[in-house]
């Protein structure tokens, strides 16, 4: 039985565990960023003063027994002046953490209800707030602003750092260390780099964790850049932001080869982003495995990692020497 952690946020986190929870002989733990400020988890942690839950949510519902069911938790209110914007699922696990005393007990007991396989775990269970400094030295403040920028995208993100709401420093969640040690392979990715990646790097205790680990690391890269995050970034680039902040090298990157047709790329580069380059013959590579594969879902309207093309991508990265008895 292999042991595969996945480290995350929003929805390239949730497609990557709808694909390995198809994997036969895997034991599967996601670990979930907590620092949303938008939308329904943004007010949830304003009005409430818990972690924000709802990528939590999302990864709960992709490995529930019945994830259509489950789904339904996604669905927002829309006629309710209070509730309008919430979802089902974000009000029950927060009420569940407040009847329980503890958020990581909420998220247990929602687990229980939707009978999951597998393990959620948040990164921290400190609240923070997300912080962009840009090359020009000016500071944007909250996941939602960095993730939507109206700023000139020349202005650059030069690092990200966590500004913890109590305490000294942003802590991580034990259990996370212990999955990370105990794991055969760990996937960051796929998602937002500076929103949904990097944050979970910047909680104390997981670089360490990832140094320590015996685990093989995996890193599915983008499939395209992000208007005033990742402008202009090649796959190497992507790599290299990771692997300064953790300390350590990846050891097998994924690379999609699959493009769509002229019509949305031209589309897309209208918009501000394009597809990330591979950039094969930099020397940069040496030292990691790279495979370059098909990984793009073609029935999505946008850009997506096909869940199962994913899934099968890890499964060959990782291979059957990755496996252990349990």
């Amino acid at each position: 039985m292999r042991h595969i952690v996945t480290i995350g946020g929003g929805s390239g986190q949730c497609r990557l565990l709808t694909g390995l929870r198809t994997l036969p002989d895997v034991r599967l733990t996601a670990v979930v960023s907590t620092v949303d400020s938008g939308g329904s988890s943004g007010r949830l942690r304003s009005e409430r003063e818990v972690p924000a839950p709802g990528d939590i949510l999302k990864c709960l519902v992709a490995l529930a027994d019945d994830p259509q069911g489950a789904a339904l938790l996604l669905q927002r209110f829309r006629r309710h002046p209070r509730l309008q914007g919430h979802n089902a699922g974000n009000l029950l696990l927060t009420m569940l953490a407040d009847y329980t005393g503890r958020f990581a007990d909420g998220i247990e007991a929602l687990a229980e209800i939707l009978k999951v396989r597998g393990t959620v775990l948040p990164v921290t269970t400190d609240r923070a707030t997300l912080v962009a400094e840009l090359v020009d030295g000016s500071r944007v403040f909250g996941e939602t602003r960095i993730d939507r920028p109206g700023r000139d995208p020349r202005a650059a993100i030069e690092n990200i750092f966590l500004v913890p709401h109590h305490g000294g420093t942003v802590g991580v969640f034990a259990p996370a260390v212990d999955a990370l040690h105990r794991a055969d392979a760990v996937v960051l990715g796929p998602g937002d780099l500076f929103t949904s990646l990097i944050p979970n790097l910047m909680v104390d205790g997981i670089g360490e964790a990832l140094r320590g680990c015996g685990a093989t690391l995996v890193f599915p890269v983008n499939l395209m850049t992000k208007h005033g995050e990742t402008d202009g970034f090649r796959a190497r680039d992507f790599v290299h932001q990771l692997e300064r902040r953790m300390g350590r090298q990846v050891d097998v990157v994924l690379i999609n080869t699959r493009r769509p047709d002229r019509q949305f790329q031209s589309e897309s580069r209208r918009h501000g982003v394009d597809m990330v380059g591979i950039d094969r013959h930099a020397a940069f590579w040496q030292g990691r495995r790279v495979i370059e594969t098909d990984l793009l879902d073609t029935t999505a309207a946008a850009m997506r990692h096909d869940p199962v093309k994913l899934a099968g991508a890890v499964d060959a990265a990782i291979g059957p020497a990755a496996a252990v008895q349990d």
